[in-house]
């Protein structure tokens, strides 16, 4: 017998992406009508302009929560290879560092240098952290300082994300992992939900801790032992 979530995952996946076709549809009207009103020389030709800037903003917003929620809704079967963690967590830090540096945050590494091969899916994993980074990143718009730990026991590596940023309530600790519940103004709400989906397809878990004023810390623990069949 099918799985109903899958198959309601499916069904939706399918509808989001005939929406993306009507959008591209709407969202070229909508460029070329811009250009009609490009020079607005008068006031309702200027009102009409900025309507039209109005509406292609929302498109837009509207092709963002579809791709977000594709990518949440297809985390399917995981090409698990063995992965050498150090290399993931500079090839991330390289493409996330520019963005660090421009918004006057440092990143700190202490990752022990004999961290053992984990079966991942090294493109997707990567997502996970990124979509952590970038939270922390939101978390602290006048700078600050994110850390990353990693320690290992027999069966579990466990993996922190430590950031100084303006933290979370209680009430927002409840419900980050849940879909489209953002904080954030213009935030799809799922970019939490989507690396919670990424580290339980690995057999693993993730937790989060925080205080608002005291920063947040986001904990993934991942089997060691991992099986090529999850």
């Amino acid at each position: 017998m099918s799985d109903p979530y899958t198959e309601l995952a499916e069904l939706a996946g399918g509808f989001i992406h005939e929406i993306k076709n009507h959008l591209s549809t709407f969202g070229l009207n909508l460029q070329l009508l811009a250009e009609d009103f490009n020079d607005p020389q008068t006031q309702r030709e200027r009102r009409g302009f900025e309507r039209v800037q109005r509406l292609q903003n929302e498109c837009e917003r509207l092709v963002e929560v579809s791709n977000d929620f594709l990518r949440f809704s297809r985390i399917e079967e995981l090409n698990l290879q063995p992965c050498d963690l150090l290399l993931v967590f500079e090839e991330l830090i390289d493409f996330f560092g520019p963005m660090a540096r421009n918004s006057n945050i440092k990143v700190n590494r202490y990752l022990p240098s004999d961290l053992p091969p984990v079966y991942l899916d090294s493109e997707i994993f990567k997502q996970a952290l990124l979509n952590l980074l970038l939270n922390a990143e939101q978390a602290m718009p006048k700078g600050g300082e994110i850390t990353i730990q990693a320690t290992i026991s027999p069966e579990t590596l466990t993996l922190n994300l430590i950031d100084t940023g303006k933290g979370i309530s209680q009430e927002g600790l409840e419900k980050i992992f849940k879909p489209f519940y953002s904080t954030r103004p213009g935030g799809t709400g799922l970019g939490l939900p989507t690396t919670k989906k990424i580290i339980e397809a690995h057999g693993g878990t993730i937790g989060a801790q925080s205080e608002p004023g005291k920063g947040t810390k986001f904990s993934i623990r991942l089997p060691l032992k991992i099986s090529k069949e999850l």
